[in-house]
């Protein structure tokens, strides 16, 4: 099994606000789906864009680490048995949340598995 991450960018979703309650239950389907599959780890999405950043000192101060132009809107993590699979997810991901989706696979690291 590998790990992806499936994301989009803030500004990404291009939702009238009267559809915002549709596109909320669309995107908890999907995310129910995938629990149920037994493929979900963990996602969301962001209120705000207000990073902080923490050094190896613990210091605490206002990000971001570097200006972009790109912010993450929301992510899922998903387990699944290969890239065609995690596709799949992200078509289903795209459309209930009216975007495109980035796919990447996660290092496979045996340390960072529960």
């Amino acid at each position: 099994m590998a790990r992806f991450i499936i994301s989009f960018n803030d500004g990404d979703m291009r939702v009238a606000d009267d559809e915002w309650e549709q596109v909320a239950e669309e995107s908890h389907m999907v995310v129910r789906q995938a629990k149920a599959a037994g493929v979900w780890i963990f996602g969301g999405g962001f209120h705000t864009y207000d990073p902080v950043v923490v050094d190896e000192d613990g210091n605490v101060t206002r990000g971001p680490i570097t200006k972009s132009d790109v912010v993450l809107g929301g992510f899922s993590v998903l387990e699944v048995q290969d890239a065609a699979a995690a596709y799949e997810w992200a078509a289903k991901i795209a459309k209930s949340c009216r975007c495109p989706q980035e796919v990447r696979e996660f290092i496979d690291d045996p340390e960072s598995v529960n």
